[in-house]
């Protein structure tokens, strides 16, 4: 009997397999018995799912590896690479239906796929939107950029399923070229879909911060820390799954180390109350000085100086 893993990720990922090879399986066997090259198609985009599926479960399984004296930070950039390859692979796959199915239009060619190949495009739509639905829910739940990407390929397959059903549905009602259009349309979506993956993975890897929504949480809740004068020097990263924020604390600079200490601990407090994920937070505490005393280079769009 086949057991899943047991965290929610890798569970997710292999159940896309499972369900991308009885795909795969079914669409090459029902394609190539009605002769329809957009089946054959789907069924090629499954196989590229079934790849992706292995990509991701591997940069999962890296990014969950320990910190080490080389990555201090942990490994779950790996995991982000993962979901930038995925991203990749969901721009080729729409540049594909895209090119094919302009390539058809233009030389005029008509499609009429039969009943069958309707009944397993049927099939796919369910399938893949229900393992979409599932992986992205497992995604916000751990809060994975991979997990996001492979759940959108899992859509892209969904999708380019519709246009093999709407153009059956053309091809019975007479019109030959219904199967192209919708390809095309699906192919451009896929390529949108793929876009903004990409470009959520680079804001991770050249090192951007939290969003602003976030940031302003943040510092609210610093400003209402009980005995935390100012703030500045707020930084924040993504590596992977993981969040990390940075910040020095100003206090009454005639606190004992003790009471010093107690302020940053409430202030690291604060700060996971206002994350909607879960972070790690290093707080610098400094004496609350006058203006003149303190650093010059302190830049002011990230200060709270009391």
């Amino acid at each position: 009997m086949l057991t899943l893993p047991s965290d929610a990720g890798d569970r997710v990922t292999v159940l896309g397999i499972l369900w991308n090879i009885v795909l795969l399986v079914l669409k090459l066997l029902i394609g190539f018995l009605t002769a329809s090259a957009g089946l054959v198609a789907d069924g090629i985009h499954s196989a590229s799912d079934m790849a992706t599926d292995l990509a991701v479960l591997g940069g999962m399984h890296l990014g969950r590896r320990q910190p080490d004296e080389h990555h201090p930070y942990g490994h779950g950039r790996f995991e982000t690479l993962a979901g930038g390859a995925v991203a990749a692979a969901l721009i080729l796959v729409g540049a594909f239906l895209a090119w094919e199915a302009i390539s058809n239009l233009r030389q005029g060619t008509d499609a009429f796929p039969g009943a069958p190949v309707l009944v397993v495009a049927v099939v796919s739509i369910f399938v893949k939107e229900w393992l979409y639905r599932r992986t992205v829910r497992v995604a916000r739940s751990v809060d994975s950029a991979a997990l996001h990407a492979n759940a959108w390929h899992h859509r892209s397959d969904a999708l380019s399923s519709v246009a093999v059903l709407l153009g059956g549905i053309g091809g019975l009602a007479g019109w030959g070229q219904a199967d192209y259009l919708a390809g095309l349309i699906v192919g451009l979506m896929v390529i949108v879909a793929g876009g903004r993956t990409l470009l959520s993975v680079m804001h991770e890897l050249t090192e951007g911060g939290l969003g602003k929504a976030e940031i302003a949480s943040i510092q609210s809740a610093v400003d209402d820390t009980p005995g935390a004068r100012g703030w500045h020097h707020l930084r924040s990263r993504r590596v992977g799954r993981q969040t990390f924020v940075e910040l020095h604390v100003l206090v009454d600079p005639d606190l004992t180390i003790v009471e010093a200490h107690n302020i940053a601990t409430d202030v690291e407090e604060a700060i996971h109350g206002a994350c909607s994920r879960p972070v790690r937070v290093m707080v610098h505490v400094e004496p609350n000085l006058r203006r003149e005393d303190r650093h010059p280079n302190r830049p002011p769009s990230e200060s709270g100086l009391a």
